[in-house]
Order: structure tokens, then sequence, then C-alpha cells
């Protein structure tokens, strides 16, 4: 009876790893550390696994399909995003794999992975929290195109599309500041990304430029999301002197940020004002609807997906930096004035 065939699922099985990183030590990945390298190895050869170099060759010629990598799926900004990837790509004869990485570099190395093995014809990719050059020399080298899109990353070499957030972060604190608020917190966002300095960088700047000085108590990092956005105002709402308005990272921490005035009976827009960023399909929907910085999520994937098409159709990745102009969207959430006192309500 004739053995059954080894595969490369068994020997991610036997050694302890993802069917990827055995497939980034076939193709001699340098992604891959030495002792995970070893391991792998080492079942090849216990099970007696032979590589078919000719077969994976083929598998990784070009196809029809373009990879989207994006850094965090439960935000509705990266699905508007991959809608609108794929209203461009399907009219040109492609489709779209979606992965989502979770803001883990090690889940993102699998996936491109995998995605250069199914022969992807380019990528647009969000990158997670800590991702560097480096991590896309393997798709630099290889030739693949590649457009990072809302973050940019130095010195990789590839092209990028993002949104100019020291822009739009100017524009809604003047607009605070010209409605009387002089307590204005910045709330939510991750310190250590570039998006996140951006749009710090741009709402000091607007302080300074009204003559109000540093207010580093009133920036408060969470999680960029709705929960997040409920952890910082309650931070916020605890200091001695608490703030009467809020730019927030993200309209997802801008919806967290209502909630939590709400838990304190206070209404956003009536109590306290807040101001989102990205300006996403539920902004204007919502209840007070959200004052926000446009970045237009859909159309920031059909440019992303244009750029990217371009550099296919002409066989080389020329990296391009485009930087997307914001607008600031002013409805009801920003509709307090300073000068209404706030609610006494008990903590």
């Amino acid at each position: 009876m004739a053995k059954e065939r080894v595969t490369v699922i068994d020997i991610a099985r036997a050694a302890g790893v993802s069917k990827s990183t055995v497939s980034l030590v076939l193709q001699g990945s340098s992604l891959v550390n030495e002792a995970t390298r070893a391991k792998v190895n080492a079942a090849i050869r216990e099970l007696g696994y032979v590589y078919n170099r000719s077969a994976a060759n083929l598998r990784q010629s070009k196809s029809k399909i373009i990879g989207i990598v994006v850094n965090d799926l439960t935000n509705s900004f990266f699905a508007e995003l991959a809608v609108g990837v794929d209203a461009v790509v399907q009219s040109a004869g492609f489709v779209q794999f979606l992965a989502n990485t979770g803001e883990k570099i090690e889940r993102q190395r699998e996936v491109i992975a995998s995605m250069r093995e199914h022969g992807v014809s380019g990528l647009i990719i969000s990158p997670a929290r800590g991702t560097e050059a480096s991590d896309l020399t393997p798709l630099v080298e290889s030739g693949i195109p590649v457009v990072l899109v809302v973050r940019d990353i130095a010195g990789a070499g590839v092209s990028s599309l993002t949104s100019d957030n020291h822009a739009g972060a100017v524009a809604a604190v003047r607009h605070l500041i010209e409605r009387g608020h002089r307590r204005i917190a910045f709330l939510g966002g991750f310190a250590d990304t570039a998006v996140f300095e951006s749009r710090v960088r741009g709402y000091r700047d607007a302080l300074l430029e009204a003559g109000l000085g540093p207010q580093s108590e009133l920036v408060i990092g969470s999680a960029p999301s709705r929960a997040g956005g409920v952890t910082a105002i309650e931070q916020a709402m605890m200091l001695k002197e608490r703030p009467t308005a809020a730019l927030c990272f993200n309209d997802a921490v801008a919806f967290g940020v209502c909630d939590g005035l709400r838990a304190r009976r206070l209404e956003p827009g009536a109590d306290f004002a807040v101001i989102g960023f990205d300006d996403v399909i539920e902004a204007k929907t919502a209840v007070p609807a959200l004052t926000t910085v446009s970045v237009d999520p859909q159309g920031m994937g059909e440019r992303a997906a244009e750029l990217l098409l371009k550099q296919i159709k002409a066989g080389r990745a020329e990296p391009e930096a485009i930087v997307s102009s914001v607008r600031l969207v002013v409805r009801q959430s920003c509709g307090a004035a300073a000068e209404r006192r706030m609610k006494e309500v008990s903590s």
C-alpha cells in the first residue's frame, strides 16, 4: 500500500507552527528566527518531506488576485476601505483577498506569506503596530507592488497613501476654540503610531496658535475603539479641571466617548462637544450626528487600488507617496458651547 504524501500541514502540525511559517522556511525567508527554522527543518527530515520547487514556482506565478491586509477589521473604517478597493479591482478583472492582523506583526507575516503563495499580483497593507521597513524588504526584493494605506513606514521603499492628519486635527481644534472652548482633550489612539503623533501634533499646534498653553494631562491615549473611548472619557472626567470638549483619535473612539458621557448623564453635543476623525458611514446617522474630520475611507480604498493597478500594469513598483486632503464635517455632536455649565453628577 502506497504511503500517503507528506504535506506542509503535516510538517506544521509536527513542528507546532503555522502552515505559513513552514512555507517561509521552505522559501528560505529571513523572517523566521533560527530556533523555529531548526524545529521546522527537523520535522521535515523526520517526516521525509520533499519540497516540489517547480510546483511552488508555478503557484507563485502572478494571478488576478489583490491582497488587502488591515490591522483592525473590527473598525468599520477598514470595511469601507475594502469596499472602495473592491469596486476598482473588480472592474479591472481582479478579486481581492482580505486578511486582518489584529495589530500582530507575526500574524501579518503569516498572511502576507500565504498571499504570496497564492501568487497575488499586488498588496494593499495597513501595517500592524511596530512594523518596520525591514518587514517589507522581502516584498520589495520580490518586485511585488505594495501600497501602504493609513500608516506610512519611513524607508520602506514602497508606495503609500495617507491622510493629512495634522491639518485635520488643526481644523477640528480651531472649530472648538471658535465655539469658546479652552479645555479641549485629545482622546484615544496608540501613542506609538505615526497617525497618533500627527493628529496630536495638529491638536497642540492649534492650541498654541490660539495662545493656549500645553495641556498634557488632556492627551489621554487608549485603544482606538469604542471601548477605548469609554475608558478615555472616564479618565478625562476624573481630572480636577475637566475638559468641555474633545477631539477623538477616530470615530470609533468618539462613539465610545458619547457612551461614556451618557453614563454620567451628560449629553454629547449639549453638555460636551465631541469631534471624531474618519467620517465612517455611522457618523451621519448617530444621535447626535457626529462632527468629524472626513478622511473618506471608501475613496481612500479606491485611490489605493488605482495606484496599485497602475504599478501592476507598468510592470514595476515605482514608489509614490500621496497625502490626501481632509475636511471638517460639522454636525450636531460639537454643538455644546463652553459657557454652558456642566451638569453635576455623582461619581
